[in-house]
Parts: structure tokens; C-alpha cells; sequence
């Protein structure tokens, strides 16, 4: 074999190991080509993932700042219906106020305060706007027996209370403002005494002023207890007017004292009469009997000495004329009886 023989069959060797090595190293780059491929789609469906959860984070993040945004608005709306909320509950409480110190008009405030506070009592137990004495009070507390308590409630002096409750009014201006208040519970102690009427109602009356009134009353109540009134709060009405009526109802069961009073009244003027009627008639009568007893011995004792006369002289004519002399001082006796 020749050289030429030989270097081509090596020449071909070669190239066969070259065309080998060539196949091989396509059928690697071939598989790691494939599994960069897969590695590849792998990392683009975790970029896809990544990207989607990144989506879905940004999503709940633009919900949650959403949900903060109407928790905030919620919350401003919240701090201004407070607001509003807090000026209605200082204007209930002006109008509170105006209640409890009453109206300018005609006092109706403490009325409703009052009307408020009976509905819980039974309805047979209190009376409204009944007529005693030809006046007509606001409320009656139905007493056992018939009678009424008379109650009284209206105020007109608001301002004075208004006034007085001011935190920046001067001491010496309250002091004014104390005995302003005194006289017109005083003024009003007069009108409720005009409700007390023997024959209908209890004999004391009640006097209902607001609470701020009844705080600075002094005097007050004194004039009060010589008018037969009682003065009290608001806010003590209803548990002074329940201990009230469970008084009565224990310890007036059976005796009604108005009317015990105006029975011993009438006694009395009754036995007035009768001592009038002993002295001018009886009196009078057993003077006369008196009178006709002593006339009756005075000529039964000159009887008795005429006869005794006509016995010591023993004579007939004498016992006629001691008889005509007796006779004349019966008739004289007689005569004068007549006359009286």
C-alpha cells in the first residue's frame, strides 16, 4: 500500500472521527439547547407568575388604599356628624334649660315637665286643669276620700334663672338676682294659696318651682308654711306627691279632719245659740217664777196673820172682814201674775 493509500485512509479516518465528534457535539448542543429551551420557558412562566402576583399585589394594595381612603372619609364623616351631633346636644340642652326655668309666656314648661312625670302615676290619680274657687289650677293629686291637692307649676321668670346660672355673673349681682328670685316664689306662694278651698281640696296647696329657684329659697318657705303651701322642685314633685298620698291613705282611713273641723265649728255656733236662747227665754222664765214664788208667800203669810188675828178677837163681823182681807191681797197676787 502506498503512502498516498495510507494518508488518505488516515485523511478519512479523520474526517469520519470529525464528522463523529461533529455529531456529537450537534446532538449536545441540540439537547442543551432543548434544555436551555425548557429552562427558558420555565423562567418566562416565572417572570409571568412573578408579574401576575406582582399584579395581584399592586391590585390588593390599590384596594387596601381604597379601603383606608373610605375609612378615612367615613371617619371625617363620622368627626362632623359628631360635630353636629355635639351642637344638637348643646341646643337640647338650651332648650332644656329654657324647660327647666320655664316660659316667658305663660310658664308652660314646667306644666309639661310635670305632665311628663305624673304619666307615670295611674290615671285616676291625677286631675288636670281642674276649677276650685272659680280658678282653674294645672293638676289635683286625688286624695282618698274625694279631696284634691291642689298643684301649681307655671313660672315666669326665666331670665332671672338664666342670669343667675351664668358663670361670669359678679357675686354681688347674684345676691340681687337670689332675693329677685325669693320674691317672686313668695308672689307665687300667694296665687297657689287662692287654690285652697276647705270644702273641695286639701288644706295646703303645692307650690312646683324650678330647681334653680328652689335653690336660693330662704324666707320663702316660711311665708309659704303661714299660707298653707308647700314649695318644692321639679325634680321632687313626683316622690313628695307619692309620699303625700301614701300619708293620707294611712293615716286618714276613716276620719276626714275638714270635715270633723267644720262640724265642731257648727257645734260651737249651735251652743252659742243655746246660751243665747237659756239667757233671753230661761232665764227670763225662772226670773218670773221667782218673781210669782215670793208674791205667792207674800200673801200666804198675810193670810196666815189675818187669820190669826181673826182668831185672837173671836168675832163673827171680824172673820167677815178678815175673810175680804184675805181675799184682797189673792186678787192683788193675781193681778200681778197677769201682768208679768
Amino acid at each position: 500500500m502506498s503512502s498516498l493509500e495510507l494518508l488518505f485512509a488516515l485523511l478519512m479516518v479523520c474526517v469520519l472521527l470529525g464528522l463523529v465528534v461533529l455529531v456529537v457535539t450537534v446532538t449536545d448542543l441540540g439537547r442543551r439547547t432543548h434544555a436551555q429551551a425548557a429552562e427558558l420557558g420555565q423562567l418566562r412562566a416565572q417572570v409571568a407568575l412573578g408579574g401576575h402576583a406582582q399584579e395581584t399585589a399592586a391590585s390588593d394594595l390599590r384596594d387596601q388604599l381604597g379601603q383606608t381612603q373610605a375609612l378615612l372619609e367615613g371617619m371625617r364623616a363620622v368627626f362632623v356628624a359628631r360635630q353636629q351631633l355635639e351642637e344638637d346636644a348643646r341646643q337640647s340642652l338650651r332648650r332644656l334649660e329654657a324647660v327647666i326655668a320655664g316660659s316667658p309666656a305663660r310658664g308652660a314648661a314646667g306644666e309639661n315637665i310635670l305632665d311628663e312625670s305624673f304619666r307615670h302615676l295611674p290615671p285616676d290619680m291625677v286631675r288636670r286643669n281642674v276649677w276650685v274657687g272659680g280658678r282653674v289650677v294645672e293638676f289635683g293629686l286625688q286624695l282618698p276620700g274625694g279631696k284634691l291637692l291642689a298643684i301649681d307649676s307655671k313660672w315666669t321668670s326665666s331670665a332671672l334663672l338664666e342670669e343667675l346660672g351664668r358663670p361670669e355673673t359678679p357675686p354681688a349681682r347674684r345676691v340681687q338676682l337670689a332675693a329677685a328670685v325669693e320674691k317672686e316664689v313668695e308672689r307665687r306662694v300667694r296665687e297657689v294659696s287662692q287654690y285652697i278651698d276647705p270644702a273641695t281640696t286639701a288644706p295646703f296647696a303645692l307650690a312646683a318651682v324650678p330647681d334653680a329657684a328652689y335653690a336660693v329659697c330662704r324666707s320663702a318657705f316660711a311665708e309659704a308654711h303661714r299660707r298653707r303651701v308647700m314649695i318644692v322642685a321639679y325634680s321632687l314633685a313626683l316622690p313628695y306627691l307619692l309620699l303625700v298620698h301614701q300619708l293620707h291613705l294611712q293615716f286618714a282611713r276613716g276620719v276626714d279632719l275638714d270635715n270633723l273641723q267644720a262640724c265642731l265649728i257648727e257645734v260651737e255656733r249651735q251652743l252659742d245659740a243655746l246660751d243665747i236662747a237659756l239667757e233671753n227665754r230661761v232665764q227670763r222664765a225662772i226670773t218670773m217664777l221667782s218673781t210669782a214664788y215670793q208674791d205667792g208667800k207674800r200673801v200666804s203669810a198675810r193670810i196666815r196673820t189675818s187669820v190669826l188675828g181673826i182668831q185672837a178677837e173671836g168675832g163673827a163681823g171680824d172673820l167677815a172682814d178678815g175673810r175680804a182681807a184675805a181675799e184682797e191681797p189673792l186678787r192683788l197676787g193675781t193681778s200681778e201674775r197677769s201682768a208679768c
